[in-house]
């Protein structure tokens, strides 16, 4: 099936959905096909997981990329996971169409060199302790020779604080766009760690100016294998779709 546009990131806003982990082929069809249905263009799927903890779920790997690749070609959808390692770069991770740097690998600079040479759209985390200078400079990296498709994703910082897993610094966005040109989306869901926070942050980032979130949703939260407490299930995601859109278009 053909896609239906080309991902802008620029003058469009949008909204990126789908498991924290692709577990399985069927899982990750039902999934899309229901994000397809609301409207949703971009998949996200992790493949290679970079876990805190050695004993947590570490992903499907190439296996996940290959669900991934072949659903998203299936329902005209882009698909988006997280590269991890440089030597897969151009092999493993060639057939995705939005690659993603994590929190972990945003100093990683040769993979941010190479990165920089590939004509794909880049999703750049911010460092879990990264100044916004620092992670602007992580950024110039990626545009070291000639991709200028960047976008940055705020998903939290580290402090002191516990109630959440990070601390959402939504004063990003609007610093961010006034140094520099770059998009700039949200994760409420790696922020938060918690699904009840998800929709109020969300839709905060929207005021504040996000040009697109980044959502993890499963059919069944508690039965996923990654991150379940943070996790949309069907219905709940409907819902802040619809109002993140209703906000969206009020805002202009």
């Amino acid at each position: 099936m053909k896609k239906m546009n080309e991902i802008d990131f620029k003058s469009k806003f949008n909204v990126i959905a789908g498991p924290c982990a692709v577990e399985s082929y069927d899982s990750l069809f039902e999934i899309a096909s229901f994000l397809q249905g609301l409207g949703v263009q971009i998949i996200r799927g992790g493949s290679f997981k970079l876990r805190t903890s050695v004993d947590s779920f570490q992903g499907l790997g190439e296996e996940a990329i290959r669900y991934l690749v072949q659903v998203c070609q299936e329902l005209g959808l882009f698909s988006l996971t997280e590269v991890v390692e440089l030597r897969d770069l151009h092999s493993v991770f060639q057939d995705v169409d939005v690659l993603m740097v994590g929190a972990r690998n945003m100093y990683n600079y040769p993979l941010l060199k190479e990165l920089s040479m590939v004509d794909k759209p880049i999703i750049l985390k911010r460092a879990m302790s990264a100044t916004i200078k620092e992670w602007l400079s992580a950024a110039e990296y990626l545009q070291a020779n000639g991709n200028d498709n960047i976008i940055l994703c705020e998903r939290g910082i580290r402090t002191f604080e516990t109630a959440t897993r990070n601390t959402l610094d939504l004063s990003a966005v609007p610093i961010v766009k006034s140094m520099s040109d770059y998009p700039i989306i949200v994760d409420p869901s790696h922020s938060t760690g918690n699904s009840e926070f998800v929709p109020s942050m969300s839709m905060a980032a929207v005021a504040a100016g996000a040009d697109g979130l980044i959502i993890e949703i499963h059919k069944e939260p508690e039965k996923s294998l990654s991150d379940a407490k943070q996790l949309l299930d069907f219905e709940s995601f409907e819902d802040l779709y619809k109002a993140v859109n209703s906000l969206k278009n009020y805002l202009g």
